[in-house]
Protein backbone atom coordinates (compact mmCIF):
# COMPACT_ATOMS: atom_id res chain seq x y z
CA UNK A 1 0.00 0.00 0.00
CA UNK A 2 1.20 3.18 -0.69
CA UNK A 3 0.88 6.47 1.09
CA UNK A 4 1.86 10.24 0.34
CA UNK A 5 5.13 10.97 2.36
CA UNK A 6 3.27 14.64 2.87
CA UNK A 7 0.80 12.68 4.48
CA UNK A 8 2.71 10.92 6.31
CA UNK A 9 4.75 13.95 7.66
CA UNK A 10 1.39 15.60 8.70
CA UNK A 11 0.55 12.77 11.10
CA UNK A 12 3.85 12.77 12.64
CA UNK A 13 4.00 16.35 12.93
CA UNK A 14 0.30 16.60 14.38
CA UNK A 15 1.29 13.14 16.97
CA UNK A 16 4.54 14.78 18.03
CA UNK A 17 2.71 18.23 18.81
CA UNK A 18 -0.54 16.36 20.08
CA UNK A 19 -2.44 19.13 18.24
CA UNK A 20 -3.50 20.27 14.87
CA UNK A 21 -2.62 24.05 15.98
CA UNK A 22 0.33 23.92 16.95
CA UNK A 23 2.01 21.56 14.72
CA UNK A 24 0.87 23.99 12.35
CA UNK A 25 2.71 26.60 14.30
CA UNK A 26 5.76 24.17 14.24
CA UNK A 27 5.57 23.65 10.41
CA UNK A 28 4.59 26.75 9.33
CA UNK A 29 1.31 25.63 7.41
CA UNK A 30 -2.45 25.20 8.31
CA UNK A 31 -4.27 22.67 10.38
CA UNK A 32 -6.77 22.59 7.76
CA UNK A 33 -4.41 21.32 5.63
CA UNK A 34 -2.93 19.04 8.30
CA UNK A 35 -6.41 17.94 9.08
CA UNK A 36 -7.12 16.86 5.44
CA UNK A 37 -3.64 15.53 5.16
CA UNK A 38 -3.77 13.04 7.98
CA UNK A 39 -7.84 12.58 7.20
CA UNK A 40 -6.42 11.25 3.39
CA UNK A 41 -3.86 9.44 5.41
CA UNK A 42 -6.59 7.25 7.32
CA UNK A 43 -9.04 6.76 4.28
CA UNK A 44 -6.24 5.35 2.83
CA UNK A 45 -4.82 3.22 5.58
CA UNK A 46 -8.58 1.95 6.44
CA UNK A 47 -7.66 2.52 10.06
CA UNK A 48 -8.05 5.85 12.80
CA UNK A 49 -4.63 7.00 13.48
CA UNK A 50 -5.60 9.68 15.97
CA UNK A 51 -7.88 10.07 18.96
CA UNK A 52 -9.58 13.90 18.34
CA UNK A 53 -11.45 15.87 21.15
CA UNK A 54 -11.93 19.29 21.69
CA UNK A 55 -9.20 19.41 24.03
CA UNK A 56 -6.14 17.13 22.82
CA UNK A 57 -5.07 15.16 19.89
CA UNK A 58 -3.36 11.72 20.96
CA UNK A 59 -2.30 8.76 18.99
CA UNK A 60 -4.49 5.57 18.59
CA UNK A 61 -2.77 2.43 19.39
CA UNK A 62 -2.57 1.74 15.54
CA UNK A 63 -1.35 5.55 15.51
CA UNK A 64 1.45 4.84 17.86
CA UNK A 65 2.65 1.51 15.97
CA UNK A 66 2.78 3.62 12.96
CA UNK A 67 4.71 6.13 14.89
CA UNK A 68 7.57 4.15 16.14
CA UNK A 69 8.37 2.96 12.43
CA UNK A 70 8.05 5.85 10.51
CA UNK A 71 9.93 8.51 12.80
CA UNK A 72 12.93 6.72 12.46
CA UNK A 73 12.25 6.11 8.62
CA UNK A 74 11.43 9.70 7.99
CA UNK A 75 14.77 10.66 9.57
CA UNK A 76 16.34 8.64 7.53
CA UNK A 77 15.19 9.95 4.30
CA UNK A 78 15.68 13.60 5.73
CA UNK A 79 19.21 12.45 6.79
CA UNK A 80 19.90 11.02 3.25
CA UNK A 81 18.63 13.89 1.66
CA UNK A 82 21.02 15.83 3.55
CA UNK A 83 24.05 14.25 2.47
CA UNK A 84 23.78 16.54 -0.48
CA UNK A 85 25.06 19.29 1.49
CA UNK A 86 29.07 18.02 1.27
CA UNK A 87 27.73 19.61 -2.64
CA UNK A 88 27.43 22.89 -1.19
CA UNK A 89 30.14 25.08 -0.37
CA UNK A 90 29.03 25.08 3.42
CA UNK A 91 26.33 23.10 5.55
CA UNK A 92 22.74 23.89 5.42
CA UNK A 93 19.77 23.08 7.37
CA UNK A 94 18.05 22.59 10.65
CA UNK A 95 19.81 21.26 14.06
CA UNK A 96 17.38 20.21 16.63
CA UNK A 97 19.02 19.75 20.22
CA UNK A 98 17.47 18.10 22.75
CA UNK A 99 19.01 19.88 26.24
CA UNK A 100 18.28 20.14 29.97
CA UNK A 101 17.54 23.34 31.18
CA UNK A 102 20.95 23.19 33.09
CA UNK A 103 22.58 22.94 29.34
CA UNK A 104 20.58 25.82 27.72
CA UNK A 105 21.37 27.99 31.04
CA UNK A 106 25.38 26.30 31.44
CA UNK A 107 26.66 24.96 28.18
CA UNK A 108 25.05 26.63 24.59
CA UNK A 109 25.54 30.16 25.79
CA UNK A 110 29.38 29.67 25.24
CA UNK A 111 28.66 27.14 22.35
CA UNK A 112 26.08 28.47 20.12
CA UNK A 113 27.30 32.01 19.20
CA UNK A 114 30.34 30.96 17.54
CA UNK A 115 28.58 28.23 15.87
CA UNK A 116 25.90 30.37 14.46
CA UNK A 117 29.01 32.89 12.80
CA UNK A 118 30.89 30.36 11.31
CA UNK A 119 27.97 28.39 9.91
CA UNK A 120 25.29 31.28 9.21
CA UNK A 121 23.08 28.72 6.78
CA UNK A 122 22.35 26.21 9.87
CA UNK A 123 19.20 26.86 11.92
CA UNK A 124 19.02 25.82 15.72
CA UNK A 125 15.78 24.23 17.29
CA UNK A 126 16.36 24.29 20.75
CA UNK A 127 13.78 22.12 22.78
CA UNK A 128 14.83 22.30 26.78
CA UNK A 129 13.36 19.96 29.32
CA UNK A 130 14.86 17.56 31.92
CA UNK A 131 13.12 14.41 31.26
CA UNK A 132 14.20 11.54 29.59
CA UNK A 133 13.80 11.75 26.29
CA UNK A 134 13.76 9.37 22.81
CA UNK A 135 15.67 11.43 20.15
CA UNK A 136 14.82 9.64 16.95
CA UNK A 137 10.78 9.85 18.34
CA UNK A 138 11.09 13.29 19.66
CA UNK A 139 12.78 14.27 16.10
CA UNK A 140 15.91 15.86 17.38
CA UNK A 141 18.90 15.24 15.81
CA UNK A 142 21.07 15.42 19.37
CA UNK A 143 20.89 15.96 22.98
CA UNK A 144 23.17 17.31 25.73
CA UNK A 145 23.00 15.31 29.48
CA UNK A 146 24.77 13.77 31.85
CA UNK A 147 27.57 10.46 31.84
CA UNK A 148 24.42 8.46 34.03
CA UNK A 149 21.49 9.42 31.49
CA UNK A 150 23.33 8.25 28.24
CA UNK A 151 21.54 5.48 26.51
CA UNK A 152 24.31 2.26 25.65
CA UNK A 153 23.78 2.70 21.83
CA UNK A 154 24.71 6.51 21.65
CA UNK A 155 27.81 7.81 20.53
CA UNK A 156 28.49 10.51 23.04
CA UNK A 157 30.89 13.53 22.71
CA UNK A 158 32.18 16.09 25.67
CA UNK A 159 30.55 19.40 25.51
CA UNK A 160 30.74 22.20 27.78
CA UNK A 161 32.73 21.94 31.09
CA UNK A 162 34.81 18.78 32.14
CA UNK A 163 34.23 19.27 35.63
CA UNK A 164 31.52 21.10 37.11
CA UNK A 165 30.11 21.40 41.03
CA UNK A 166 26.94 22.11 42.87
CA UNK A 167 27.06 24.69 45.18
CA UNK A 168 25.15 25.60 48.35
CA UNK A 169 24.75 28.97 49.49
CA UNK A 170 22.21 31.61 51.04
CA UNK A 171 21.63 35.09 51.90
CA UNK A 172 24.02 36.47 54.52
CA UNK A 173 20.44 38.36 56.20
CA UNK A 174 19.10 35.18 56.04
CA UNK A 175 22.78 33.30 57.82
CA UNK A 176 22.92 35.74 60.22
CA UNK A 177 19.23 35.01 61.62
CA UNK A 178 19.18 31.30 60.95
CA UNK A 179 23.36 30.52 62.28
CA UNK A 180 25.81 29.24 59.94
CA UNK A 181 25.48 24.89 58.82
CA UNK A 182 28.84 23.43 60.14
CA UNK A 183 28.49 20.25 58.70
CA UNK A 184 26.03 18.78 56.02
CA UNK A 185 23.50 17.67 59.02
CA UNK A 186 22.61 20.79 60.09
CA UNK A 187 20.76 21.79 57.33
CA UNK A 188 17.92 19.52 58.20
CA UNK A 189 17.44 22.26 60.70
CA UNK A 190 17.42 24.83 58.12
CA UNK A 191 14.46 26.03 55.56
CA UNK A 192 15.64 24.85 51.86
CA UNK A 193 14.66 25.21 48.85
CA UNK A 194 14.05 22.37 46.26
CA UNK A 195 13.30 21.60 43.51
CA UNK A 196 10.99 18.80 41.05
CA UNK A 197 11.75 17.30 37.85
CA UNK A 198 9.03 16.98 35.11
CA UNK A 199 8.78 13.59 36.34
CA UNK A 200 7.95 14.53 39.78
CA UNK A 201 10.71 13.23 41.24
CA UNK A 202 12.80 15.40 43.99
CA UNK A 203 16.26 16.93 43.35
CA UNK A 204 17.65 14.73 46.34
CA UNK A 205 18.66 14.03 47.99
CA UNK A 206 21.36 17.03 48.41
CA UNK A 207 24.91 15.18 48.12
CA UNK A 208 27.82 16.74 50.06
CA UNK A 209 31.94 14.80 49.93
CA UNK A 210 34.89 15.94 51.75
CA UNK A 211 37.92 14.05 51.31
CA UNK A 212 36.75 9.83 51.97
CA UNK A 213 33.45 11.17 53.72
CA UNK A 214 30.02 11.30 51.49
CA UNK A 215 26.96 12.24 52.85
CA UNK A 216 23.40 12.95 51.45
CA UNK A 217 20.75 14.85 53.27
CA UNK A 218 16.92 14.97 52.29
CA UNK A 219 16.32 18.44 52.89
CA UNK A 220 12.90 20.08 54.00
CA UNK A 221 11.20 23.58 53.12
CA UNK A 222 9.18 25.97 52.87
CA UNK A 223 8.97 25.92 48.47
CA UNK A 224 9.50 23.09 45.81
CA UNK A 225 9.71 24.70 42.48
CA UNK A 226 9.92 23.04 39.33
CA UNK A 227 13.88 22.96 37.99
CA UNK A 228 12.71 23.10 34.30
CA UNK A 229 10.62 26.47 34.54
CA UNK A 230 11.38 28.38 38.21
CA UNK A 231 15.21 27.78 38.94
CA UNK A 232 15.80 31.19 38.48
CA UNK A 233 12.89 31.86 40.90
CA UNK A 234 14.36 29.75 43.61
CA UNK A 235 17.30 31.66 43.21
CA UNK A 236 15.87 35.13 43.75
CA UNK A 237 13.78 33.51 46.84
CA UNK A 238 17.61 32.27 48.34
CA UNK A 239 18.60 36.22 48.21
CA UNK A 240 15.75 37.15 49.54
CA UNK A 241 16.17 35.67 52.30
CA UNK A 242 13.53 32.27 52.33
CA UNK A 243 16.17 29.67 52.70
CA UNK A 244 19.24 27.93 51.62
CA UNK A 245 19.57 26.66 47.87
CA UNK A 246 21.96 23.51 46.17
CA UNK A 247 22.38 24.01 42.68
CA UNK A 248 25.06 24.40 40.03
CA UNK A 249 27.55 26.29 41.04
CA UNK A 250 28.17 28.08 37.42
CA UNK A 251 24.62 29.16 38.01
CA UNK A 252 24.82 30.56 41.59
CA UNK A 253 28.25 32.28 40.33
CA UNK A 254 27.01 36.03 40.03
CA UNK A 255 25.06 36.22 43.07
CA UNK A 256 28.46 34.53 44.84
CA UNK A 257 30.51 37.18 43.43
CA UNK A 258 28.26 40.00 43.80
CA UNK A 259 27.42 38.84 47.57
CA UNK A 260 24.26 38.90 47.00
CA UNK A 261 24.56 34.54 48.24
CA UNK A 262 27.14 33.72 50.51
CA UNK A 263 28.36 29.85 50.08
CA UNK A 264 27.44 27.76 52.55
CA UNK A 265 29.45 24.67 53.35
CA UNK A 266 32.22 25.64 50.60
CA UNK A 267 34.67 22.83 51.68
CA UNK A 268 31.68 20.27 51.04
CA UNK A 269 30.68 20.78 47.81
CA UNK A 270 30.89 18.32 45.26
CA UNK A 271 32.39 17.86 42.05
CA UNK A 272 31.15 16.13 39.11
CA UNK A 273 31.89 15.36 35.22
CA UNK A 274 30.58 17.36 32.44
CA UNK A 275 27.96 17.04 30.03
CA UNK A 276 28.22 15.46 26.46
CA UNK A 277 26.71 15.38 23.46
CA UNK A 278 25.04 12.14 21.69
CA UNK A 279 23.37 11.36 19.31
CA UNK A 280 21.79 7.51 18.00
CA UNK A 281 25.21 5.42 16.21
CA UNK A 282 22.81 3.76 13.97
CA UNK A 283 21.95 6.15 11.31
CA UNK A 284 23.60 8.61 8.96
CA UNK A 285 24.68 11.80 10.42
CA UNK A 286 22.94 15.10 9.23
CA UNK A 287 25.78 17.90 7.73
CA UNK A 288 23.85 20.28 10.39
CA UNK A 289 25.06 17.72 13.35
CA UNK A 290 28.35 16.52 11.94
CA UNK A 291 29.09 20.60 11.52
CA UNK A 292 27.86 20.83 14.88
CA UNK A 293 30.17 18.07 16.69
CA UNK A 294 33.18 19.33 14.62
CA UNK A 295 32.76 22.69 15.94
CA UNK A 296 32.32 21.50 19.57
CA UNK A 297 35.70 19.88 19.33
CA UNK A 298 37.38 22.82 18.20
Amino acid sequence: MKADLAQLNAFLAVARARGFRDAARASGTSASTLSEAVRRLEGQLGVRLLHRTTRSVTPTEAGQRLIERLAPALDEVEAALDVLNVFRDRPTGTLRLNVPVSGARLVLPAVLPGFLAAYPDIQVEIVAEDGFVDLVASGCDAGIRYDERLEQDMIAVPIGPRTQRFATAAAPAYLDRHGRPGHPRDLLRHACLRGRFASGALTGPWEFERGDELVRIEPQGPVIASVAGAADLLVDLAIAGSGILHLFEAWLRPALDSGLLEPVLPEWWQSFSGPFLYYPGRRLVPPPLRAFIDFTRG
